[in-house]
């Protein structure tokens, strides 16, 4: 009886340790995950804040877009 107690001991362990080794490789590649949880985020409960920060993301980029070219043209015309 003991040895059966050791037997499924030492098969329980060589389990373990079989099992620890494997690594696992993702299906998809890190950029497309996440581009796939956004699309998931906007359809989902959070789906008008997302959407909202997305909007307030390209707001903020047309800003400083213009700032920018406002900033140019000020410096064309003080060299003029």
């Amino acid at each position: 009886m003991i040895s059966r107690v050791g037997l499924a001991l030492v098969l329980a362990l060589a389990l373990a340790a079989g099992a620890c080794g494997k690594k696992e490789t993702p299906t998809v590649d890190a950029a497309t995950e996440q581009k796939e949880a956004l699309e998931r985020a906007k359809q989902g409960a959070f789906g008008t804040q997302v959407k909202a920060l997305e909007d307030a993301k390209a707001l903020g980029a047309d800003l400083d877009k213009k700032a920018r070219e406002a900033v140019d043209k000020a410096e064309q015309d003080a060299t003029r």
